[in-house]
């Protein structure tokens, strides 16, 4: 069966629902969802959005913080087009409904600091804001007319002209059509045709076995982009968040960086605090200086975990600042307002993705790339807190004005998929077992602090696997678990092979065997014909 749209987006995050927004008075779109629409990396944001509303903050000033804590490798046309973006993205927020924390005094927007961040300027919904925006925009999304939403579908991959017609490079210009698309509920590929398709798919950070995202978070759009021919470029630098709440029924729970902008202290079991060993910013030092400081204590002291107290600011401003950390915390028996918090370095944000110019268009014509799924040149070689959400925003708007102008693209008529040569899977104990491996040595080797050996046994391990779950693929059914196993291995490999090629010791990546950095920023970037594909 084939479907026709306009505009096809594959991820229901807030890059992915902002586009379909700007877009649908005009245009008829789908949203791709893997989950429940509101499922994303989006909806658990918890810190909020940086931008520049203060007279004592500046844009240069925000554009040099986000320059500092990239490292050396930001893009600043990028940078300064984001910054400059920060007003008028909460503008159309608030245009759509959301109802940011004010200042009661004055019923200006509450700012709050976090980590790298010279000045206040995130603006938020108490410490739940990811979820607040995600909530206004999915009732948005669900009125309009011209919006088709597909929930409980993966894409399986791209479709483009050079695949479709068994072309390469020298026979033209490769442009993307559409995707195939999996109905988890039905197990049936659908074909979905479109004039431009945006992959919004978010990060990658369940290639990790500790990490704050959804389960959703899979690296779907990296490989699928990849697979299709496109540059990817700085997947070494995995953003480690350094305050994930340790507790045997708290999966993946988040303690927000704002915890620490507002006071929170972070200690030893015994109450002393580290911070200021590692970094004259102590609890305000960006997140790759927190997570390795933390790293370094727990491997040093044999510890599992170490502690973040905010328990000295009074019971009001807890709960008035932390509503939701403070709720879940008690129903796990941890009272913020009187003891400390348990916590752990998790995955938490992908900084490299594919490689977009400002208006996320990506090496093949037709096919974009924005929110964390992108490598637009923004985060560097660490991310600062809070430009994540606004990325989104800025490049939803310089995407959809890009395709707005691109007008109307030649038809395809477009094959079926074709399963006539597969059969039902026998047993699936190779995906589950396979994910939990990948998972477990992607941690231990290619975590915060890194080794060539560890890297190359990681590598080791991820070309033995690919070799099982290509068998697989190549006999069996599509599933949703499998799917997301093939794009998770691709996206380790590319993890691993820019960390190998990274000589140095730059933000996010650290090496044990090189920790000098080198007098030039040079992005890793990997092109596909240069690599042997980890999954044809």
């Amino acid at each position: 069966m084939n479907k026709v749209f306009d505009v096809l987006i594959i991820g229901s995050g807030l890059a992915g629902q902002s586009l379909a927004l700007r877009l649908a008075d005009s245009y008829r779109i789908c949203i791709l969802s893997k989950r429940e629409l509101s499922r994303s990396a989006s909806n658990w944001a918890q810190g909020g959005i940086a931008a520049v509303h203060n007279s004592e903050d500046s844009l240069e000033a925000h554009i040099q913080d986000t320059l500092d804590a990239g490292a050396g490798l930001c893009d600043s046309e990028v940078t300064r087009m984001v910054v400059n973006n920060g007003r008028a993205s909460i503008e159309w927020l608030l245009q759509q409904g959301v109802n940011f924390t004010r200042v009661a005094e004055d019923d200006s927007l509450h700012l709050t600091r976090e980590g790298g961040h010279s000045h206040r300027r995130v603006v938020h919904v108490a410490d739940a804001t990811g979820q607040a925006v995600q909530t206004t925009l999915t009732d948005r999304v669900r009125e309009h007319p011209n919006i088709t939403i597909l929930e409980h579908h993966i894409a399986v991959d791209l479709i483009t002209t050079h695949k479709l017609f068994q072309q390469t490079a020298s026979d033209g210009p490769n442009r993307c059509l559409g995707a195939y698309v999996l109905n988890s509920q039905t197990g049936h590929v659908t074909t979905l045709s479109a004039q431009y398709t945006v992959m919004a798919t978010g990060g990658a950070g369940k290639v990790y076995l500790y990490t704050t995202n959804p389960d959703i978070s899979t690296g779907d759009g990296i490989a699928m982009a990849w697979r299709a021919g496109c540059r990817v470029a700085n997947m070494e630098f995995v953003q480690f968040h350094p305050t994930c709440l340790y507790h045997p029924h708290a999966k993946s729970f988040l303690i927000s960086e704002v915890l620490r902008g507002e006071g929170g202290l972070l200690t030893l079991p015994d109450g002393t605090r580290f911070m200021h060993l590692h970094d004259e910013r102590a609890e305000l030092a960006p997140r790759d200086v927190v997570a390795r400081a933390i790293d370094f204590e727990m491997k040093k002291r044999g510890l599992d975990c170490v502690y973040l107290d905010i328990s000295h600011k009074p019971l009001a401003f807890i709960q008035s600042h932390f509503p939701n950390i403070y709720k879940r915390c008690l129903q796990l028996g941890i009272d913020i307002s009187k003891q400390p918090i348990p916590v752990v370095p998790a995955a938490h944000y992908t900084c490299g993705g594919v490689m977009t110019d400002m208006h996320g268009r990506t090496d093949i014509d037709c096919l974009y790339a924005i929110g964390e799924t992108a490598c637009t040149g923004l985060h560097g070689a660490n991310r600062l807190a809070s430009n994540s959400l606004l990325e989104c925003l800025a490049f939803s708007q310089s995407c959809a004005q890009d395709i707005q102008a691109s007008g109307q693209q030649p038809t395809i008529s477009l094959p079926d998929w074709d399963e006539s040569r597969v059969t039902d899977a026998d047993e699936e104990v190779l995906i589950t077992h396979t994910w939990d491996e990948l998972r477990r040595f992607m941690w231990n080797y290619v975590g915060i602090v890194r080794t060539n050996k560890r890297l190359s046994r990681a590598l080791h391990r991820i070309h033995m696997l690919r070799n099982e779950v290509h068998e697989f693929y190549s006999n069996f059914k599509v599933s949703h678990d499998l799917i997301e196993l093939r794009n998770l291995l691709q996206v380790a490999e590319l993890i691993v092979r820019c960390a190998i090629e990274r000589e140095e010791s730059r933000g996010l990546h650290y090496s044990k065997d090189h920790p000098e950095l080198l007098a030039e920023a040079i992005p890793t970037v990997l092109t596909p014909e240069n690599y042997t594909s980890l999954l044809d």
